[in-house]
């Protein structure tokens, strides 16, 4: 499947959950609803999907999770915050690197249009 068609997909399914539940949730929750909606429409993807840290030859594994990895394409991160910082781009942008995944997307629930809580990001 082409980027942008399961990218506008994955958009899709967080629009909806968002339209459904509003902002002002926990995280955990609109990862729960988004897993659901990505079910019903039929798009693969794993939950906290674990990636470990290359350094110096060597797989460690520290801990770090990808919120969802959509059809081994997309990383998506998802956020419940005020507003989105450089810092939550930069996290999106490692979790990129290190998972070899060149698509990413941001998510922030925590807004009063969804629109304006996605950002897409390319390596």
């Amino acid at each position: 499947m082409k980027f942008d068609q399961l990218s506008n997909q994955v958009i899709g399914c967080a629009l909806e959950v968002h339209r459904y539940l509003g902002p002002g949730l926990l995280e955990s929750t609109y990862e729960q609803c988004l897993a659901h909606e990505l079910k019903i429409v039929g798009i693969p993807f794993e939950l906290q999907y674990p990636i470990p840290v290359e350094y110096k030859g060597i797989k460690l594994n520290c801990g770090y999770r990808i919120d969802m990895l959509i059809d081994n394409a997309i990383v998506v991160e998802l956020k419940s915050v005020e507003k989105i910082l450089p810092i939550h781009q930069a996290q999106l942008l490692t979790y990129m690197k290190l998972s070899n995944v060149s698509i990413g997307l941001l998510i922030n629930f925590n807004v009063e249009l969804l629109k304006n809580g996605i950002r897409r990001m390319v390596l």
